[in-house]
């Protein structure tokens, strides 16, 4: 199954209400579920971005919907990128012609 990688930033709402981010990440599994992405892992991160999530979804549609619903509650804003774990990166270098 495709891996993403979700960088999620703290809007000035998502930041005021910080103490119920644990809720909200239990909320944000339960709408990946239902949007057939898995989140893997939530981090707590430092740097350009304030939480990044590992996720698991058939395709990058599915990521996408994610993505903008989650944005739409208006406690982040989301960056998302296709990851390819080091095994299969291998594999694409050596399909290079």
């Amino acid at each position: 199954m495709p891996m993403f990688i979700c960088s999620l930033s703290w809007t000035d709402q998502g930041i005021r209400s910080v103490k119920d981010a644990p809720k909200r990440a239990q909320a944000g599994r339960d709408l990946a579920k239902k949007m057939g992405v898995e989140i893997k892992q939530i981090f707590l991160t430092t740097g350009d971005a304030d939480l990044l999530l590992i996720l698991d979804a058939a395709n990058g549609d599915n990521v996408a919907k994610f993505a903008l619903a989650l944005s739409a509650q208006g406690n982040v804003r989301t960056r998302t990128a296709r990851a390819w774990p080091e095994a299969e990166f291998h594999k694409l270098i050596s399909e290079l012609p």
